[in-house]
């Protein structure tokens, strides 16, 4: 009995990090404070003014393979379509907040 607590602790934790969602590398609370003042003229409440059916929403970033903070950051950084650039503008830290920001917003459901 004495082995199988410890086996079944050890198994309970991995069982637990595995289930878990990954940790976001940004800061949500800095990241909220950039989309105010860059993104939501255009996706205010995660939605999109420009192209209405790419929105932020879980279901169209992952529809559209946008459902990862590197993809994210990628299209934040480089821009696309109408969506400028924001490279040039943002540093990577802030680029990684706001996708950080985006991707809990999808997650709770804006």
């Amino acid at each position: 009995m004495k082995k199988l607590v410890p086996v079944l602790l050890l198994s309970i934790a991995i069982l637990t990090f595995a289930l878990s969602s990954p940790a976001l590398a940004g800061d949500i609370t800095k990241g909220s404070k950039i989309f105010s003042a860059n993104c939501s003229a255009c996706h205010l409440g995660g939605n999109n003014v420009i192209m209405a059916s790419k929105t932020l929403k879980k279901e169209a970033l992952e529809k559209y393979g946008m459902n990862s903070l590197s993809a994210i950051i990628n299209q934040v950084k480089k821009g696309k379509n109408a969506m400028p650039a924001f490279g040039g503008r943002l540093s990577d830290d802030q680029i990684e907040d706001v996708a950080t920001y985006i991707l809990k917003q999808a997650q709770k459901g804006w």
